[in-house]
């Protein structure tokens, strides 16, 4: 099975939410969420439970759990990429929050509308 591309969501003010997000975490939790990023970039669309999951209007999660937090990383599949789009979650949210599926929406319209602009060029973790 052919590895799949990881691209990073760009906003329009240049930010990376998930770089942004990424640096803020404890050592282990970002090995924990690059191995999720390693896993998806190998299996694509077979990646399953635990790992991954759908939550809805073509928007899926990473997760990922270290001492007790839950984190959640939000992406969608275009073409032959995925593109990761935002970042996780404290253990007080069992689930994903709707507010943060329909930011992930808005963003994926945006990408899906311009790919090149949205699209950050450095991809490493």
């Amino acid at each position: 099975m052919p590895r799949i591309e990881v691209v990073f969501f760009q906003d329009d003010d240049g930010t990376v939410p998930l770089l942004e997000w990424f640096d803020s975490l404890p050592q282990k939790a970002q090995d924990k969420c690059r191995v999720r990023i390693e896993r998806l970039q190998e299996m694509g669309h077979q990646l399953r439970r635990p790992e991954a999951d759908f939550l809805r209007d073509g928007i899926y999660e990473l997760r990922a759990k270290h001492l007790g937090v839950n984190y959640r990383i939000l992406y969608f599949f275009h073409g032959k990429q995925v593109v990761v789009l935002a970042q996780g979650f404290s253990k007080q949210h069992a689930k994903v929050p709707e507010k943060e599926i329909k930011v992930a929406i808005e963003r994926r319209k945006k990408f899906q509308s311009a790919s090149r602009r949205y699209r950050y060029k450095e991809t490493g973790l």
